[in-house]
């Protein structure tokens, strides 16, 4: 008899956990085997690098209208517990009060702390040094094919004024101050992974130190010199009819005897002049950001912008984040100042092969400011002649205009 009520009422509850008709059964919850916890799936594919959905922990912050008055606390939260307190500093959802009033002072965890240094040390680092090596290797081939682009004709002993004081003061502010900013850097953030390793953490603390000072304080220089260059040369390198020409030939770069005719500045110096404007502007805004820590947030605002031109959703990016803490935006103005760091010093190390044992008579230009006649003949045979009212007298891959 007892048996018999006994396999009833197991009946009756195994009626009740069936589901009604046309109602589905509902999906086993993959996370009930760990409490609500991240379960081994989510651990192999973070180790693997691929994007976890972490909204079971961000989203898991208890109920705090729910949690015990301090005084009735023993040891516990009440309705939250000690890993819900602390899912809420991460995620920065956690209801603080602080002493100071300085901005960022309410971040006590900052959850993309490992994801910026980790790109700092990963992908920035890396592909920046492949770039800075390629270019390197390319100029050096380039010189075993080329050899030294050498002034065809004769010298005439006769020189002609290529840059005043002005802009040679201008190009040498900017030119110096960003090979200080460019070593500094590197130093910076070769430290941890190459420096320390080789040299010892007592020997670079005073190069770091002394390096973050130079740094700081040569920037000014170098947007100042920026500026100049821009007032001074941008008249010049606006872009005219002769540039495709002199493009089409790869201005006579890679051939002996082609001088196509050029301005004051041909196709290529063009490219690298606003090269330097594009980048340099950016870089100092980077930099300013960087210098004033907190007060000149960027990347809110240019998301914001962005967004509203639809660019990062056909992209495939989707919507980009208009809200971003204090930390977020001096790691993402750190990351973009890296960036861009390596691709101007890329540009430059190019720049500073032609400008002087790439191509002869080239840094008299900027050195003397007066570069020999025959060289201003062949290779900016349109300004020699605006310059003096002559015909450049030599042959070229075509008549001047």
């Amino acid at each position: 008899m007892i048996l018999r009520r006994f396999l009833t009422v197991l009946a009756a509850i195994a009626v009740l956990a069936l589901p009604a008709p046309g109602q589905e059964t509902p999906p086993p919850d993959p996370r009930a085997a760990t409490g609500g916890g991240q379960t081994l799936e989510d651990i192999l594919a973070r180790q693997q690098g691929l994007k976890v959905d972490d909204s079971f922990r961000r989203d898991a912050l208890g109920d705090p209208d729910a949690a015990a008055a301090p005084s009735d606390q023993l040891g516990t939260l009440g309705g939250v517990s000690d890993p819900e307190l602390w899912r809420a500093l991460r995620y920065g959802a956690a209801d603080l009060t602080v002493s100071t009033r300085m901005p960022g002072s309410e971040v006590v965890i900052q959850d993309g702390g490992m994801r910026w240094l980790a790109f700092r040390e990963g992908p920035l680092l890396h592909y920046g040094s492949y770039l800075l090596l390629a270019m390197i290797a390319i100029l050096v081939l380039f010189y075993i094919v080329r050899g030294k682009i050498r002034i065809e004709g004769e010298h005439t002993g006769e020189t002609i004024t290529r840059f005043n004081a002005v802009e040679r003061f201008g190009h040498w502010l900017m030119a110096g101050s960003f090979i200080v900013l460019a070593l500094t850097g590197l130093a910076m953030i070769f430290g941890r992974v190459a420096l320390i390793p080789l040299f010892g953490k007592e020997a670079y603390a005073p190069v770091a130190a002394a390096g973050k000072w130079a740094h700081n304080n040569f920037a000014w220089a170098f947007m100042i010199g920026l500026a100049l260059v821009i007032v001074v040369w941008i008249g010049h390198n606006i872009p005219n009819r002769h540039d495709l020409k002199w493009l089409a030939v790869g201005g006579g770069l890679f051939s002996k005897g082609v001088h196509p005719p050029a301005r004051k500045f041909n196709a290529g110096q063009k490219i690298v002049f606003w090269a330097v404007v594009v980048l340099g502007l950016s870089i100092s805004l980077s930099g300013l950001s960087l210098l004033f820590p907190f007060e000149l947030p960027m990347f809110a605002k240019t998301f914001a912008i962005l967004n509203g031109t639809g660019l990062p959703q056909a992209l495939g990016f989707g919507e980009l984040p208009t809200v971003l803490g204090p930390h977020q935006e001096m790691q993402l103005a750190q990351a973009w100042h890296g960036i861009v760091a390596f691709l101007f010093m890329a540009i430059i190390i190019a720049h500073i092969y032609l400008g002087t044992v790439g191509m002869e008579g080239a840094f008299d230009a900027v050195g003397t400011g007066e570069v020999d006649v025959q060289w201003a003949r062949e290779h900016h045979a349109l300004w020699y002649e605006e310059v003096t009212g002559k015909a450049p007298g030599h042959s070229s891959a075509e008549p001047a205009e």
